[in-house]
């Protein structure tokens, strides 16, 4: 089948191709943020690990607003001009508007990702910041500012934090909190790496530094968060983490946890359940065959994310490497195993070269099939110098799932920003237009972020979702929708976390592509409940809101 009968040609327009997606400009957007990476001559290893970005509804009027991570103060870098992140608001015509003062977020630590959550199920999210030597807990005030309350939360420390996850590991309504721990980069445990062939510092692979145990919380209910990971599987597994995705890879209703780590193994922590001694996780990643390279080899995890690529009901993995290790498609076997399809869909071959960090698992052109973009970018700034082969600024990758059920490389019809390369880090996608067509915003190290309009849904219809739990946490991570349109029935889990240091618009666009109605939904929320609720009667092409048990109302176009 061809590229056009698949889907995946251009867009024409009088005659004229036009691309899949737009870069919007500064001018266009409003959005005037740029990363500060304070790069310097010693090369500090934080410098070149960020930032990460959120598409997220703070002010609940039903259009997506975004929150850009910036460095900012540390034991390496005195900042001699203020450097803040930044919340923008969507003014509901395309452009956004910088609220970050009168919303109280500017940060103040060296930040790194962002995690968006409503913790306290006050039906208003809440933004989690992770840094070099701390991080931020914002609560939302529900009048458009935030307060600092991550002492109060108990959720204050001192590691160098980089990617988190909200998710209900336990059923019991409320969001609990995964956070990635790196390396110890403390100023006594900054080992040097030597000088590159250049004999200056550089940005390493931090196989010189020492890893350190990631963070599980568990929501008390009551404003503040208890750390749980202590004795587990969880909090005796000494890792790098970078990257961390919430899925349920065993179809139990439970959410588990697929963690990237850099120069040592991954982990896949299977959530078992209560046990006579506390909760229960077991690491099997050994045993899934995703820990390692096909080799054995330990590589250099960076991005991450879980998907039903393959619509058989089942979430595969993906997780993306440096250079020359290849990223990985990791299909699931349905028994906690699984086997890499990189090369035989292609993705192998065209990131050999390349070092992934943000990426995501989505249905660009709503035609019901998964479809993935990469954000790529090598860590050494010098790295071009004495090699030919490997560059420091690297292009976007787009692939396209045709009707074969394999990823299609389809970078060169998705615009002018797919031309381009950058030292892109984080990635987050969102419908910033309300009109079913999933855009993407690409963070830039030291640079501008890329936000990248969706032309390419337009020929397709879609169902869009907005899950509110009841009895299950408001956010209803963890739920597991099913559509039917025409012949054809899909599926897809709630996910929460992937990409790289970045959180996602938490609404589902369902894609049917040209069938004329959404025949039924039918929608499992997760615990406590374990609800099972059937809709039919659906609108097609428009948002609507799900409440648990309550059935659905159609939101209108202003949101």
């Amino acid at each position: 089948m061809g590229l056009a009968s698949a889907g995946v040609m251009a867009l024409r327009t009088n005659g004229q191709e036009a691309s899949l997606f737009a870069e919007l400009s500064a001018a266009q957007s409003g959005i005037t943020f740029v990363h500060e990476s304070a790069i310097s001559d010693q090369r500090y290893l934080p410098e070149t690990m960020g930032p990460g970005a959120a598409f997220l509804d703070y002010d609940n009027d039903g259009w997506m607003d975004i929150y850009l991570v910036n460095s900012g103060p540390s034991d390496f870098w005195k900042p001699t001009k203020p450097v803040r992140n930044a919340l923008y608001k969507n003014n509901r015509d395309g452009t956004f508007t910088d609220v970050t003062i009168q919303a109280g977020v500017a940060g103040g630590i060296f930040g790194m990702g962002v995690a968006v959550g409503d913790y306290d199920n006050d039906g208003w999210p809440d933004i989690f910041v992770s840094g070099y030597s701390g991080c931020l807990l914002y609560r939302n005030n529900r009048d458009g500012t935030f307060q600092d309350v991550t002492a109060k939360a108990g959720l204050s420390n001192t590691n160098w934090t980089t990617s988190a996850v909200w998710f209900d590991y336990d059923g019991d309504g409320k969001l609990d909190l995964f956070v990635c721990s790196f390396v110890n980069y403390a100023p006594g445990h900054r080992s040097g790496c030597g000088s590159n062939k250049l004999g200056k510092s550089y940005y390493c692979i931090p196989k010189v530094f020492e890893g350190t145990t990631s963070l599980l919380y568990h929501n008390n209910g009551d404003g503040t968060f208890t750390e749980v990971s202590k004795g587990t599987p969880i909090g005796k597994a000494v890792g790098k983490g970078l990257g961390v995705v919430a899925t349920d890879v065993n179809n139990d209703g439970r959410m588990d946890l697929f963690v990237a780590n850099d120069t040592v193994q991954n982990y896949l922590y299977i959530n078992r359940g209560p046990g006579p001694h506390g909760w229960k996780w077991e690491e099997i990643a050994l045993a899934a065959e995703v820990g390692y390279s096909e080799n054995g080899k330990a590589r250099s995890g960076m991005g991450v994310d879980s998907a039903d690529l393959t619509n058989d009901g089942w979430e595969d993995l993906f997780v993306a490497n440096v250079d020359q290790e290849m990223f990985s498609v990791y299909a699931n076997n349905k028994d906690e195993t699984f086997h890499d399809l990189a090369a035989f869909e292609g993705v192998a071959q065209a990131t050999r070269l390349l070092s992934g960090w943000g990426l995501k698992y989505f249905d660009y052109d709503n035609d019901g099939r998964m479809d993935l973009i990469l954000a790529n970018g090598h860590p050494d700034d010098m790295i071009g110098e004495y090699t030919l082969q490997v560059k420091w600024k690297e292009p976007l990758l787009l692939f396209h799932q045709n009707e074969d059920g394999k990823l299609h490389n389809v970078s060169q019809q998705a615009g002018p920003a797919f031309a381009g390369f950058f030292n892109a880090r984080g990635l987050a996608v969102g419908d910033y237009l309300n009109n079913g067509a999933v855009d993407v915003l690409v963070c830039v190290n030291g640079g501008a972020p890329l936000l990248l309009k969706n032309k390419a849904a337009g020929g397709n219809n879609w169902l869009g979702l907005k899950l509110e739990g009841v009895d299950c946490n408001r956010d209803a991570v963890g739920a597991k929708v099913f559509w039917t349109a025409g012949a054809q029935k899909r599926s897809r889990l709630k996910t929460s976390g992937g990409s790289y240091l970045s959180s996602h618009d938490p609404r589902m666009v369902l894609g049917i592509g040209k069938a004329a109605a959404v025949d039924e939904v039918e929608i499992h929320w997760p615990a406590p409940s374990k609800r099972v609720e059937r809709l039919t009667g659906l609108p097609v092409n428009r948002y609507i809101h799900v409440l648990e048990g309550k059935g659905f109302r159609p939101i209108s176009a202003q949101g």
